[in-house]
């Protein structure tokens, strides 16, 4: 084991995520023939072929597929073992991919500007968005999510969190609606609507329904959707109403189609304030570039956001 090559973790890394050794040696400063030799070495340590030819195409083995993901994990590991940390950070010649996992809301407003913002500062930067099926911490812990940007859960303790913004929600119907007839809005005259509710995990009850509830009463949910924006356009269409997070609207301006048609409202009912924080796994919490990354997510969701 004192002869492995901890080079061979890193390079096998990148070929695995290209999937091409002209990419891989371009990521890697190394030439195509150098980059090729170095297949050569890894399969002969790991006994697989790793890649193979499907047409003009390299595709990965079921062995490749199998390790892919603990490789990549190793290489971050390893990475931020032997990075120094008291080093001058050097944001044009920081090469670095950067994993952020935020659901479609967030994503909608404040992807485009964050994106400028930072290949404007370090330019050799790489990001990569992941979706949001849920508030699990494991991807933090394994190191396949540098941030998290959300509602922090409680299942683990040892992530470490910064406020970004709070945020909370706000009723829409489609202009015309009956529930503006009469002026203000009263709980009773919201209760009996029909709702639309959004929600990921497909449920129909929510911090609304808990203020109801409190008050005597349960409002009628016909339709769950997984997202706001596919709420907005069922609200838009009927009937119906809903609610949305405010920041959800910093999305939608007069040229959006069909925002015309739609009427904000303050619920009748007192909701508590939404924490959108920033996460991380306590690993990075000394790394000058996810230091500089937390940063300028921060001014992003402060710009975007208006808090």
């Amino acid at each position: 084991m004192e002869n492995v090559d901890l080079n061979l973790l890193t390079a096998l890394d990148v070929l695995l995520e290209e999937a091409s050794v002209t990419g891989a040696a371009r990521r890697l400063g190394l030439s195509t023939s150098a980059m090729s030799r170095t297949l050569t070495r890894l399969r002969f340590v790991t006994g697989d072929p790793l890649l193979v030819r499907a047409g003009r195409h390299l595709v990965p083995t079921p062995y490749a597929m199998d390790i892919r993901e603990h490789v990549h994990i190793l290489t971050r590991d390893v990475q931020a073992v032997l990075r120094p940390q008291h080093r001058e950070l050097d944001l044009k010649t920081l090469d670095r991919t950067f994993v952020l996992r935020a659901n479609e809301g967030f994503l909608n407003v404040a992807s485009a500007p964050l994106v400028t913002s930072i290949l404007k500062e370090a330019p050799r930067v790489r990001l990569q968005f992941a979706p949001k099926p849920d508030k699990d911490a494991l991807p933090l812990r394994e190191g396949r999510i540098d941030l998290e940007i959300g509602v922090r859960g409680a299942s683990a303790p040892e992530i470490r969190s910064r406020l970004m913004f709070r945020d909370t929600f706000i009723g829409v119907a489609r202009i015309g609606h009956s529930l503006f007839a009469d002026g203000d809005i009263s709980v009773a005259r919201y209760a009996a609507c029909q709702h639309v509710a959004a929600s990921r995990r497909g449920t129909f009850w929510g911090p609304v329904d808990d203020a109801l509830e409190q008050l005597g009463y349960q409002r009628n949910v016909s339709v769950v959707v997984p997202g706001f924006p596919d709420a907005l356009e069922i609200v838009r269409h009927s009937d119906r109403i809903t609610h949305v997070p405010r920041s959800c609207l910093a999305a939608l301006s007069k040229e959006t189609p069909g925002i015309s048609d739609l009427k904000l409202f303050p619920l009748p009912v007192q909701t508590s304030e939404i924490a959108i924080s920033a996460m991380w796994h306590p690993r990075l919490d000394a790394d000058p570039a996810h230091r500089w990354l937390r940063d300028i997510v921060q001014s992003i969701c402060k710009q975007v956001f208006a808090c």
